[in-house]
């Protein structure tokens, strides 16, 4: 049991090792998406092999306990290092420019959402006053 341990310390220091504090400043930014966790995880380390520390958290509507390693997998990076990784994934062939996440369209998407129901409930009071 204390050489699991001691193993496991071992690769979080090796891991801890390769990240370039530069790029741990500011919130995190979603850069890209994996299909499963093992995809993800191969992504979380090619940019870590450039001293890019990522986070990995299931994507929405992905969150069944039953799906296990199945579902997508988002990856984020602190705001300093979005620029480099994006290019890292374009480099690596990994995501075209389509595929890489911009961190303004869900908030984009979101409040467009949200000036439909406005809108739509401003319409169905309408009707019925009018009625």
């Amino acid at each position: 049991m204390a050489e699991k341990a001691d193993s496991a310390r071992a690769e979080m220091r090796e891991r801890a090792s390769k990240i370039d504090p530069r790029y741990t400043e500011g919130e995190l930014v979603t850069v890209a998406s994996g299909r499963n966790q093992s995809e993800a995880e191969l992504i979380a380390n090619l940019l870590l092999e450039e001293g890019i520390p990522s986070v990995t958290k299931r994507s929405r509507g992905f969150d069944v306990p039953d799906m296990l390693a199945a579902g997508r997998r988002d990856l984020l990076v602190a705001e300093s290092a979005v620029p480099d990784a994006r290019e890292i994934l374009l480099q690596s062939e990994i995501a075209d420019q389509g595929e890489i996440y911009r961190p303004s369209a869900p908030k984009l998407l979101a409040g467009l959402l949200a000036a439909v129901i406005v809108v739509a409930a401003v319409l169905a009071v309408g009707t019925l006053l009018g009625a």
